[in-house]
C-alpha cells in the first residue's frame, strides 16, 4: 500500500500540533481500512457536522482519534451570515471539539444559512466593508466559544456581486488581522474561482504572501460547458490536477511549508489511491522543507 511518508517535513511544527505534512480527509468509505490497520498517515480531517449525531461514525472517529492528530473542518456554521451564529450549532460543535481535542478547528467563509433555514451548499459573499465586519464579528464568536483561533477557507465561487469592493485574496487577509484568526488556504478553489472569474491566480498567491496561512487544501475539480463557456465545479471526485499542483507548488515556495490535506469526497477512490495522493503533496512538501533549510 502507498503511504504518505512524512519525512522529513514532519519536524516543522505548524499551529495546534498539526504536522506539517500531507493528510487525507477520514470518509466512512475508509472507517474500518483507518481503524483496523491503521496505516502511515501523518494527520486526518474530518467533516464536522458528520459526527455530531454519534452512533457509528463517531465511534470510529474517537477509535481514529486514539492514532492520528484530527482536525475539525465545518461547512455549517455559515460565517457569511448576517443574522449571526446559530448558537445551538456552535455549542454542538464545540462539544465535538472537548470530546476529541482537533489539533486544528476551521471553516469556510461563506454562509447556508438563512431564517433558520439550512442550504446544502456554501453560498458566495459580496466582498464589501459590510460583509467584512459580519464575518469578523462571527468569527469572533466562534473563537470564543471554541477558546482559541479558527482557520477560515476561501470558497469556490461560480458568480461575482456587481458591488464587491474588495478583491476575494484582501478580504481573506483583512478576516484574519481584524480577528486573530488563520487562513485555510484552498488552492484548488483559487484556481476553480481565478478560472470561472479571469482573476489572476499568481496575483492571488501573491497577494498570500506573509499571510498567517496554517493550513491549505487540495482536491480534484470538474470542467462543465456551459455555451461556449467552461466552468470549473469545485467537486472533489477526481486526482489533484496538474495546474492545481503547479501552484501548490508556488504556494509553497511564498509560504514555506504548511501542513496540507488531500480532500476526496465524491467518487471516493479505494485508500491506496488517496494515500498516492498525499503522497505527492508530501513529496512537495519535502522540497518545501530541504529549500527551507538551505536558504
Amino acid at each position: 500500500m502507498t503511504q504518505a511518508t512524512p519525512n522529513p517535513a514532519d519536524r516543522v511544527p505548524a499551529a495546534g500540533g498539526c504536522p506539517t505534512a500531507a493528510g487525507i480527509g477520514l470518509r466512512a468509505a475508509h472507517f474500518v481500512e483507518v481503524t483496523e490497520r491503521r496505516p502511515a498517515i501523518p494527520w486526518l480531517e474530518i467533516h464536522s457536522e458528520n459526527y455530531l449525531g454519534g452512533g457509528a461514525p463517531l465511534s470510529y472517529l474517537e477509535q481514529a482519534r486514539s492514532h492520528y492528530p484530527i482536525s475539525m473542518h465545518g461547512v455549517g456554521l455559515s460565517l457569511g451570515s448576517a443574522e449571526g451564529i446559530d448558537r445551538r450549532h456552535l455549542d454542538r460543535l464545540t462539544r465535538l471539539a472537548g470530546r476529541i481535542e482537533p489539533v486544528l478547528v476551521s471553516e469556510h467563509v461563506s454562509w447556508s444559512v438563512h431564517n433558520g433555514t439550512y442550504f446544502n451548499d456554501l453560498l458566495p459573499l459580496p466582498y464589501t466593508e459590510e460583509s467584512l465586519a459580519a464575518v469578523s464579528r462571527n468569527i469572533e464568536t466562534v473563537q470564543e466559544a471554541f477558546g482559541r483561533p479558527i482557520l477560515v477557507e476561501n470558497a469556490s465561487t461560480y458568480l461575482q456581486f456587481k458591488h464587491s469592493t474588495i478583491p476575494e485574496w484582501e478580504f481573506m487577509r483583512e478576516l484574519a488581522r481584524r480577528t486573530g484568526c488563520g487562513i485555510l488556504l484552498d488552492v484548488n478553489n483559487i484556481y476553480v474561482s481565478c478560472q470561472n472569474h479571469g482573476w489572476s491566480a499568481g496575483d492571488y498567491l501573491n497577494a498570500m504572501a506573509g499571510a498567517p496561512v496554517g493550513e491549505i487544501h487540495l482536491a480534484g475539480h470538474a470542467e462543465n460547458r456551459v455555451g461556449e463557456r467552461i466552468v470549473r465545479i469545485d467537486d472533489h471526485g477526481n486526482h489533484v490536477a496538474p495546474a492545481v499542483w503547479a501552484l501548490y507548488e508556488k504556494a509553497l515556495r511564498l509560504l514555506g511549508p504548511v501542513p496540507t490535506l488531500i480532500e476526496w469526497d465524491t467518487a471516493i477512490p479505494e485508500l491506496p489511491v488517496l494515500l498516492a495522493e498525499a503522497g505527492t503533496a508530501q513529496a512537495y512538501l519535502n522540497r518545501a522543507v530541504q529549500h527551507a533549510d538551505a536558504a
